[in-house]
């Protein structure tokens, strides 16, 4: 028994010496080599890098090889993107015109000077409310040295006149009954016309003539000013009613003047102004007809000679499907185009063929089918998605 226990002592001793030795060379080994770079790397550990890359390819809204754009849900909300479902319907067709803004005729005047003068003020400021009838400036009239040499005669000729014409008549009203009444009379006649002449001649030597508003309204133009001296004609003032204003457009198809049913006006900052139209001319101004729009909007933003693009409502019609202006964008080439949404985060370009329908909306008539849902609030910025 005792030799069969003393027989596997060497082989254990020889096993155990073998792990002591391993271990110990392992032991060395992480004690001599220099871990610095592998503590590196573990702190720069793969995962830290590639996750966050991941993250914003997933939520970064990107174009597609096919044109189309990958927008995210989070992308989407961010940017403010809504959109509107296409209706094809029938709807009355529009016509659009040039115009410009101007003072009603019966509602706006000038002040021009009837003869050459010098202007005397007061005289009345850029907006200045003004009534009917109300002295705005004074224009004395200017004459050269002969001129005035001459009225200053015609003036001496009559005073001597209107001297005997006086003495004359106090003779015969002493002789009254002796001669005929008549005579009296027309002495009489003759030396009141005699003075009402010098009167007058002695007006337009020095006196300075008012120049009154003809309208009610304010000063929408001042061309002068104090002490300037102005020729025969000469506009000094223009007034105009703010709340009776006009639009003046052209039409160079006569035919269209006959289908106008109502009118409308877009203006900077997403404004419209209600036009009704009130007639159209019979006369070609440059190869175009004139017409004539009121302005129905209260305290409209506008002023005289502000340009306008009018579309005109007609009793035609045609198909198609109405949208914000804000949807429509612009291809590489200039064409009109719309983004419609396909699926949830997908959206494609789609052309169309557009007509104004109104100062706001636009009228699809080619490039949409019922059912497609439009990008109608940002999508000027998905045409920057690149």
């Amino acid at each position: 028994m005792i030799q069969m226990l003393r027989m596997p002592v060497p082989h254990i001793v020889l096993a155990a010496l073998t792990f002591v030795a391993v271990y110990s060379g392992h032991a060395r080994a992480h004690g001599d080599e220099d871990h610095s770079q592998d503590a590196k790397s573990t702190s720069v550990a793969p995962p830290t890098m590639t996750k966050p890359a991941v993250i914003t390819d997933s939520v970064a809204a990107r174009r597609l090889p096919d044109g189309s754009l990958f927008v995210p849900k989070a992308v989407q909300r961010q940017i403010g993107l809504r959109h509107r479902i296409a209706e094809i319907t029938t709807m009355a067709a529009t016509a659009e015109f040039n115009g410009k803004v101007i003072a009603d005729p019966n509602a706006g005047g000038r002040v021009q000077a009837d003869q050459p003068g010098r202007v005397e003020g007061p005289l009345p400021t850029l907006g200045q409310w003004v009534a009917r009838g109300q002295v705005l400036a004074r224009l004395r009239p200017t004459a050269n040295s002969i001129e005035r040499g001459n009225q200053r005669a015609l003036a001496a000729e009559l005073a001597a006149q209107e001297a005997i014409a006086e003495k004359r008549l106090a003779r015969l009203e002493q002789l009254e009954g002796a001669v005929p009444q008549k005579e009296i009379e027309a002495a009489r006649i003759e030396r009141e016309a005699l003075k009402q002449r010098r009167a007058a001649i002695g007006a337009s030597v020095g006196t300075a003539e008012a120049l009154v508003a003809p309208v009610s309204g304010v000063i929408a133009a001042t061309h002068v000013v104090a002490g300037q001296v102005v020729e025969a004609g000469a506009i000094l003032f223009e007034v105009v009613d703010p709340a009776r204003l006009a639009v003046e457009a052209l039409a160079y198809d006569p035919a269209q003047a006959a289908d106008i049913a109502g009118a409308t006006a877009p203006l900077p900052g997403g404004s419209v102004l209600d036009l009704q139209f009130i007639g159209a001319g019979r006369q070609l101004r440059e190869q175009a007809l004139p017409l004539l729009f009121r302005i129905k909007t209260k305290d409209a933003p506008v002023a005289v000679g502000q340009p306008l693009k009018v579309i005109a409502g007609t009793r035609r019609q045609h198909t198609g499907a109405l949208l914000l202006r804000g949807a429509l964008v612009k291809t590489g080439a200039g064409e009109a185009a719309v983004w419609v949404r396909d699926g949830a985060e997908r959206f494609l370009s789609r052309r169309v063929t557009v007509e104004s329908h109104d100062a706001a909306t636009v009228a699809v008539v080619n490039g949409l089918k019922n059912g497609d849902r439009v990008v109608t609030e940002g999508a000027s910025l998905l045409s920057q998605v690149r």
